[in-house]
């Protein structure tokens, strides 16, 4: 069999946690931050852990030998 490969978009955005999470980056701050709450821009910042059907479908298909 040959060896299963890692998407290479897939290990630019996701890296795994200690615990083995899937960390990314947080959504929805690329442009249009005027208009968005301070609130919403002090929550958005830095990297956000993703949920678990998601890290599921990125583990087993994107990221399988991480």
């Amino acid at each position: 069999m040959p060896k299963l490969k890692t998407k290479s978009g897939a290990k630019k955005r996701f890296r795994l946690t200690a615990s083995g999470k899937v960390r990314m980056n947080q959504a929805y701050k690329r442009h249009g931050m005027r208009k968005r709450p301070q609130k919403m821009k002090r929550k958005a910042r830095g990297t956000t852990i993703m949920g678990d059907s998601d890290a599921r479908i990125v583990l087993r298909h994107f990221l399988p030998n991480a």
